[in-house]
């Protein structure tokens, strides 16, 4: 840039030519240090506020948001999220080139498997039991159809041996109190909230559709051979692997209750699964309102509902995604809330 002043009528000074010749350039006055690096930071910061073409650039406003859960907040029910964060269509360009940033669900499950790596929890001892309390409420449909029926939730209590040697307890309102299998014949359990079945001694061993506490202590804490292992676990059971990983993960946190790394570990395999989506505000059992983690198969949407600013896991919730013979879309057909998780010494004890 030329920094000479240019007079008007100065034919010469349009020309560059004098009548010997070129002209030889005007002197430029020099600056005094100081003077100098005020021109500079001037010229600095007029470059970095001026686009391409000298217009003005507005600059945006970034604020910080000093605690790390602070990452998401709420406000009448809406998930704050900055600008970069918002999701768009199509994968988020990056400035400066680079890979796409991680979708939505996979840096609220970051966040989530930060905060569960931090749990502090008493040790479970071989001898003991895992007792889970929650409340849960299932809709059911009659045998000829039509819409589905939601009853009122109720209390669900379940002692799970943590070696799986001694039999287990589940007592739900209403019902009468059912032994769960473990190395002699009772009742079996095929999920959170299923109804107990008559089963057989689990000759094969505990593991991700039957879990004990020690089996799920020890899964590996690498989210990629995590999420392997459950693939494999799981394999034949359905004809959507994703879904079927995202399910069994699912039936892990509602009622088991893994050491901080594994729990970490799940999360972020779950985030490793195509078809993850966010949803920002769910309701679990309880009537806790959070934001959850959801995906969507075979006309039903399946969501892991988070306190939003600890993090912690409150319950799950089964939604129809799109509307039929049960109900319109949006309709709960299952809902929960983890209410209490503890060690205990015997079946029928509570913390």
């Amino acid at each position: 840039m030329n920094t000479s002043p240019r007079h008007p009528t100065d034919q010469s000074a349009e020309t560059g030519e004098g009548p010997g010749g070129p002209l030889p350039p005007p002197p430029v006055p020099g600056l005094a240090p100081d003077r100098a690096l005020l021109l500079k930071r001037a010229l600095l910061a007029e470059a970095a506020a001026t686009g391409p073409s000298g217009a003005r650039v507005r600059r945006p406003v970034v604020r910080f948001l000093a605690p790390a859960v602070a990452c998401a907040l709420a406000v009448g029910g809406v998930v704050l999220v900055h600008p970069m964060d918002a999701p768009g269509p199509g994968a988020p360009a990056v400035a400066g080139g680079g890979a796409p940033r991680a979708p939505e669900a996979a840096r609220l499950l970051d966040r989530i498997a930060l905060a569960a790596a931090g749990e502090r929890r008493q040790t479970v001892r071989a001898d003991q039991f895992v007792y889970v309390e929650s409340r849960v409420a299932y809709a059911a449909q009659s045998a000829g159809g039509g819409p589905v029926t939601m009853p009122p939730a109720h209390v669900r209590q379940v002692w799970l041996s943590a070696d799986g040697s001694r039999p287990g307890l589940l007592r739900e309102a209403g019902s009468p109190d059912s032994r769960l299998a473990a190395d002699a014949p009772a009742d079996t359990l095929d999920g959170p909230g299923a109804t107990p079945r008559p089963g057989r001694p689990n000759t094969s061993g505990p593991s991700v559709g039957s879990p004990t506490h020690a089996y799920v202590a020890a899964l590996p804490t690498d989210p990629d051979a995590l999420l392997g292992l459950i693939r494999d676990e799981t394999r034949g059971q359905g004809q959507d692997p994703d879904q079927r990983a995202f399910t069994a993960i699912g039936d892990l946190l509602a009622e088991t209750w893994a050491p901080p790394r594994v729990g970490a570990a799940l999360y972020r395999a779950a985030a490793k699964i195509p078809g993850v989506t966010v949803v920002r505000a769910a309701e679990d059992a309880a009537g806790r309102e959070g934001v959850a983690v959801a995906r969507t198969a075979h006309g039903r949407q399946t969501q892991w509902i988070f306190d939003r600013t600890t993090y912690a896991f409150l319950g799950e919730r089964t939604v129809l995604a799109e509307a039929g013979d049960a109900g319109p879309a949006g309709t709960v057909v299952g809902t929960s809330a983890v209410l209490v998780r503890a060690a205990v010494d015997r079946t029928g004890r509570l913390p």
